[in-house]
């Protein structure tokens, strides 16, 4: 049954309607990562380089709740795009109910994992003695935000793709300006420590939940969220999790390749190179964010698109991204490649951990300008729901690429080998993403042929 109710993702200019979708996009997320920025600041001043590196110690189990939001945020976006370009809303419905019933399941099993040995699972992710303390203070508490971070990243997607840019944008900002303000009480004003830094992210996660689901109560969604949705349809989840699982597999792999990274930056430089790769992904995040912007802006016109089988508008909307997010990945290089010293300071005034962090920089950005078309290709798959495409550009780049580097290079290298190792994932990343796009570029090209060779426009 269709039901062709207006949408605003019904839109022949793709330029401009990208520019919807992504500038609200760029404005959440660049205040999500100011949030992160500050947060490792206020523990790089207010508690130091070890409660830093027991940051980096706890990132890994972040990622996995990172896992499991973007399994069914992205999958269940990727399906209900294409769900509400080929007119079926009520299925897309369902979609979203069965998303959001199965996020709420998977995070409530992580935080009890995590919550029942927590020093078991901060020693195999590369805390020493050292470090443990503050590893575990902060974990301790940030698992129990594990159900909240996992709803808020699952409903931003799925929000998302019903053409709704602001309201994803909105909910980031009001959580990350509260974290920053809760950090400042707590860590300064109380002097919580790295355990004031948790409790903030605790709090800030529940208030952004409970501002996605009051627009989903509200009745101003375009999806309504019914309670028949909610209970599992397997045929649904399954082809939510056929796209969903390759965003799982790469963070939940980038989370153990993190690990091991982390294992190998204690042997071969100690706690303070972890310290240093710390930071560094906190600038990281800067360098990866014009890609994500502009796939999050992509994602639904594409599905929208596909799903209304208007191939021209594929092919513009691919062309524009790749544009869009090479460029500004370009800038945002430039300015970290040259310049290192003077970001790593902002979270620091250890001067080994300076040197060691400027050093690294040098070497993990040299070919960090390939990742906007890295992000954007592997986005073209998962809108589409091209599961096998999608699944292999996910996890190639931390487990095909880097996890084996990690191992092989250090090995010849040491502590260079581990910083090397980056660069090198980057560029057979690229190949590889460009060897997959290139055929999928050419069918959109002869699906267009068709099209106009029969009189369809995508106005039709």
């Amino acid at each position: 049954m269709n039901d062709r109710r207006q949408n605003v993702l019904d839109d022949d200019r793709i330029g401009q309607l990208m520019l919807k979708l992504s500038l609200p996009a760029l404005v959440g997320l660049l205040v999500m990562t100011m949030y992160n920025v500050v947060d490792t600041i206020f523990v790089g001043h207010y508690v130091g380089s070890l409660g830093i590196a027991g940051l980096t110690i706890v990132f890994p189990a972040q990622m996995l709740t990172m896992a499991i939001g973007q399994m069914m945020g992205m999958g269940g976006a990727s399906l209900i795009s294409r769900l509400i370009g080929a007119g079926n809303t009520r299925r897309a419905e369902h979609a979203l109910g069965n998303a959001l019933t199965s996020a709420v399941v998977l995070s409530v099993l992580v935080m009890i994992a995590g919550l029942s040995n927590t020093d078991m699972w901060l020693r195999l992710m590369g805390a020493s003695e050292t470090v443990l303390p503050y590893a575990r203070e902060y974990m301790s508490i940030i698992l129990l935000a594990v159900p909240f971070k996992t709803m808020a990243m699952a409903q931003s997607s799925l929000i998302r793709a019903e053409g709704n840019a602001r309201v994803p944008m909105t909910g980031m900002i009001i959580g990350a300006v509260l974290n920053i303000i809760l950090d400042a009480i707590f860590i300064i004003l109380l002097d919580m420590g790295i355990r004031g830094a948790a409790l903030g992210t605790l709090i800030a996660s529940l208030v952004t939940v409970l501002y996605f689901m009051s627009y989903y109560l509200s009745g101003k969604s375009f999806l309504k969220i019914h309670t028949k949705s909610l209970v599992i349809e397997w045929g649904i989840l399954g082809a939510i999790l056929a796209i969903g699982i390759a965003a799982f597999a790469s963070l939940s792999a980038s989370s153990l390749t993190v690990v091991f990274i982390n294992r190998a930056l204690a042997t071969f430089g100690g706690d303070v190179a972890i310290s240093a790769y710390g930071l560094l992904n906190r600038i990281m995040m800067f360098a990866f964010l014009p890609g994500i912007v502009i796939a999050q802006g992509l994602q639904p016109i594409l599905g929208f698109n596909y799903g209304a089988k208007r191939y021209d508008r594929v092919l513009q909307a691919i062309k524009i991204a790749v544009i869009a997010a090479t460029t500004f990945s370009i800038i945002v290089f430039l300015a970290v490649y040259f310049a290192p010293e003077v970001f790593v300071r902002v979270f620091t005034t250890d001067g080994e951990v300076i040197a060691v962090g400027s050093y690294a920089a040098k070497r993990i950005f040299f070919l960090r300008y390939l990742i906007g078309f890295i992000i954007v290709g592997s986005t073209v798959f998962q809108a589409m729901g091209k599961a096998p495409q999608a699944f292999v550009t996910a996890i190639a780049r931390p487990v095909l690429f880097l996890l084996p580097l990690v191992f092989i290079l250090p090995k010849y290298w040491q502590l260079d080998g581990v910083w090397l190792a980056f660069p090198i994932t980057d560029v057979l990343t690229f190949v590889l993403v460009l060897v997959l796009i290139i055929p999928q570029i050419r069918v959109f090209r002869r699906l267009d042929q068709e099209n106009r060779s029969q009189g369809l426009t995508s106005s039709s």
